[in-house]
C-alpha cells in the first residue's frame, strides 16, 4: 500500500468512525450478547448463568412455543402469497392506460405510510363485531339468509383471517417496485405477443412475468420476512378486541398468540431474557431457512422462463 492509499484509507476510515461506532455498539454487541444469553439462565435482575443448550430443550417442550410458531406460518402462508396477488394485480391495473391512474397510484399507495398504530386502531373499529363497518357491509347480504358477520377478533376461527385481511391494507409498496418492473418491459415482446395471436392472459403469464419474476421474488421474500416479524397490529388489536384479556396471551384462546408476542411477553414481562434469546435466534434460523429457500424457488422459476 503507497503513502497516499495509506492517507485515504485513514480518511476513509475517520469519515465512517462513527457509523463504525454506532454500528458495534447497537448492532454487534446486542447481536453477539443475545447469542450468549441464550446459553444462559438471564433474567436482567441478576447475573448471567451459564445452562448450555438448556434453553433450547425447554423450548422443544415448550406448548406454547409450538402455538406462537403455527400461529406466524399459517399467518405468513396466507398473506404473502394473497399480499403477492393483490399488489401485483393492481400494479397491472395501475400500469394500463386509464384516466386519472396518477391518483390511483396515490391512493393505494397512501395506507402503506400510515403509522401501524393508527391503522390498527382503525380496523379494530372496522373488525368490531356489532357495529364495525366489515360486519355493516356483509350483513347486507346475509341478513336475507338469517345469518350475520363473524366477530373477527374476538372470534378464534377469524383473528388470524382478520388480521390477513388487513395486511392487503399496506400492499402500497409493493405495488410501487411491481410497477417500476412492468415498466421496464420492452414493448417489443408484447407487440410480437401480439402478432402471434397471444391472449392477454397469455401475454401475462408468458411475457410479464418471466420479465418481472426477480421482482416478484424480492417482493416476496420481504413480505415472508415482514410476516414472520409480526407484532404491533396483533398486538394492539387484541388488547384492543379483547379489552378484559392480555394480548401477550394471544387472546381469544392463544389465535393471536404469534412467535414476536410470545418472545416478548417471555423477555419483558417473565423477565426470561435467556429463553427469550434463544426463541429470537430460532426465528432467525426458520426466516433465514424459508429465505433461502423461497430464493432458490423463485431462481429455478425465473431461469427455467429465461
Amino acid at each position: 500500500m503507497t503513502r497516499n492509499e495509506k492517507k485515504q484509507f485513514r480518511a476513509g476510515i475517520g469519515f465512517t468512525s462513527l457509523w463504525i461506532v454506532g454500528l458495534a455498539a447497537f448492532t454487534a454487541y446486542p447481536i453477539l450478547a443475545s447469542l450468549y444469553y441464550s446459553f444462559c439462565d438471564y433474567s436482567i435482575l441478576k447475573s448471567p448463568v451459564w445452562i448450555g443448550l438448556e434453553n433450547y430443550q425447554q423450548l422443544a417442550q415448550d406448548g406454547l412455543f409450538w402455538k406462537s410458531l403455527r400461529n406466524t406460518l399459517f399467518y405468513a402462508g396466507l398473506s404473502v402469497p394473497l399480499g403477492t396477488v393483490v399488489a401485483l394485480g393492481l400494479a397491472v391495473l395501475l400500469n394500463s392506460e386509464v384516466r386519472g391512474k396518477s391518483a390511483y397510484r396515490l391512493l393505494f399507495f397512501m395506507p402503506s405510510i400510515v403509522p401501524i398504530v393508527a391503522s390498527s386502531m382503525l380496523w379494530l373499529w372496522i373488525f368490531n363485531g356489532q357495529y364495525g363497518l366489515m360486519n355493516g357491509f356483509l350483513n347486507l347480504f346475509l341478513t336475507p339468509f338469517g345469518l350475520h358477520g363473524p366477530a373477527w377478533l374476538a372470534d378464534p376461527a377469524w383473528s388470524k383471517p382478520a388480521l390477513v385481511i388487513m395486511s392487503l391494507w399496506g400492499t402500497g409498496n409493493a405495488v410501487v417496485i411491481y410497477l417500476a418492473g412492468l415498466q421496464n418491459v420492452p414493448t417489443e415482446l408484447y407487440e410480437a405477443a401480439e402478432i402471434d395471436g397471444a391472449s392477454a392472459w397469455q401475454r401475462f403469464v408468458h411475457v410479464t412475468l418471466p420479465s418481472i419474476a426477480p421482482v416478484v421474488a424480492f417482493n416476496g421474500i420481504m413480505a415472508l420476512i415482514s410476516a414472520m416479524q409480526l407484532f404491533a397490529q396483533a398486538y394492539i388489536m387484541s388488547e384492543g378486541a379483547n379489552g378484559n384479556g392480555n394480548a401477550s396471551d394471544g387472546n381469544p384462546a392463544r389465535s393471536t398468540l404469534f412467535y414476536t408476542i410470545y418472545l416478548f411477553s417471555t423477555a419483558f414481562q417473565d423477565l426470561r431474557m435467556g429463553y427469550a434469546s434463544a426463541m429470537a435466534y430460532i426465528l432467525f434460523l426458520i426466516t433465514a431457512a424459508l429465505t433461502w429457500a423461497a430464493a432458490r424457488f423463485s431462481r429455478g422459476q425465473y431461469e427455467d422462463a429465461v
